[in-house]
């Protein structure tokens, strides 16, 4: 009796994760195929790019210069460094020169508000800001000379009160980093457009890559300074502007991550990181992920089962739904060329994706760029003073 009640168990569990597979397929052509069908906005209201910065990423130079190159009117690039020793304080004096026609502004120094040094900048940019839109920008982020278009445009609508995008991965093609790069478009935007979909073409969330909004909106939830403590300042961002009626808009065209040369381990504790961010920002949605395990059910179901038929059903199945949530999702859709290249190793990273999330329901410290944090009710707590 209890070996049937495990095998309808595991078989439940891979029936939930195809249909799963099935629902992220059909989401990813319906958002690619309503954008495909829309026209490019002629709407260009003008925007502050807000760019918070501690030290180098893998090519930032090339990664800075995207947003010099964008076919926009009116625009303005706002870095904020902790203080002039930091190393990408070089690389953006050089964009200042190589890029006259745009006006840049480099900020030293942010007042110490709250544990998340990011957002302690951001507040500093909003308030120096010329414009009234903001799209703040990670310092790893490379664009295509459209993307200001599709997030300005947005905001034709009123009932508009944030943007943000999906996200491809670049690596210089260590294994690591591509393990990491391919679960952008096969793993994170499938799930993100099955929530898009399941709530009617909304989001109450931002993706912390670019998040977009205006001025007013922000104040009206009390600013970036309300946000100085929270470890998942992208998902209150969102949701909070949600919570009192705008939309959250997720543009069809997605930005580059630039991964850096890493090793498997600090792969995997950066994708930890990231599932500790749903843990502590939407725990149902933590444990949801259950649902998103295609290989380890499907292999479950193929060692429970004792027809070769079933072993043939399990096999198949996974094989040609992971494929093609992959390539709706990464290779159609985001364009992702990775995908393309890679589709061997999907189960690679599948497996790599099913210990990552294992493992963040154990207690963990939160390691960002040097420094160590605990996240106690969502909020950042230094796990020791900074400069200790």
């Amino acid at each position: 009796m209890g070996w049937i009640l495990l095998r309808d168990a595991v078989y439940l569990l891979a029936f939930a994760s195809d249909a799963y597979a099935l629902a992220a397929i059909i989401a990813a052509d319906r958002f690619f195929g309503r954008a495909q069908a829309s026209s490019s906005s002629d709407f260009t209201p003008a925007v502050s790019i807000l760019k918070p910065i501690r030290g180098l990423d893998r090519e930032s130079y090339e990664n800075y210069a995207s947003f010099c190159r964008q076919d926009y009117p009116e625009f303005e690039i706002l870095f904020c460094v902790s203080d002039r020793t930091d190393p990408a304080v070089p690389v953006i004096e050089r964009l200042v020169r190589e890029f006259p026609e745009r006006p840049i502004r480099l900020l030293v120094g942010a007042e110490p508000l709250g544990a998340s040094d990011k957002v302690n900048k951001l507040c500093r940019m909003a308030r120096e800001a010329r414009h009234e839109i903001i799209v703040v920008t990670d310092s790893d982020v490379r664009v295509e000379a459209g993307f200001l278009r599709s997030v300005g445009g947005a905001f034709r609508d009123p009932r508009v009160g944030g943007v943000t995008c999906l996200y491809r991965g670049l690596t210089d093609g260590t294994f690591p980093a591509t393990l990491e790069a391919l679960g952008n478009s096969t793993d994170f935007a499938p799930g993100v457009l099955v929530a898009w979909m399941l709530a009617g073409g909304k989001l109450d969330f931002m993706l912390g890559a670019v998040m977009a909004t205006t001025k007013q909106r922000l104040a009206e939830i009390g600013g970036f300074e309300s946000l100085v403590d929270y470890f998942c300042d992208d998902y209150e961002l969102g949701n909070r502007l949600a919570a009192r009626g705008y939309r959250v808009e997720l543009s069809p065209v997605p930005v580059d991550i630039v991964y850096p040369r890493e090793t498997l381990g600090q792969a995997f504790r950066h994708q930890l990181r990231w599932n500790l961010s749903i843990r502590y920002s939407r725990p149902w949605g933590h444990l949801g992920l259950v649902f998103t395990q295609i290989l380890v059910w499907s292999l479950a179901g193929l060692f429970l089962t004792r027809s070769w038929l079933g072993e043939l059903g399990f096999a198949a199945g996974y094989a040609f739904l992971r494929y093609e949530m992959a390539l709706s999702a990464g290779a159609r859709g985001m364009r992702d060329k990775l995908v393309r290249r890679k589709p061997a190793i999907l189960w690679l990273r599948d497996l790599f994706a099913f210990f990552v999330w294992i493992s963040s329901f154990f207690p963990q410290r939160i390691h960002w760029r040097g420094r160590e944090f605990y996240v106690r009710g969502k909020r950042l707590v230094p796990a020791s003073p900074p400069g200790s």
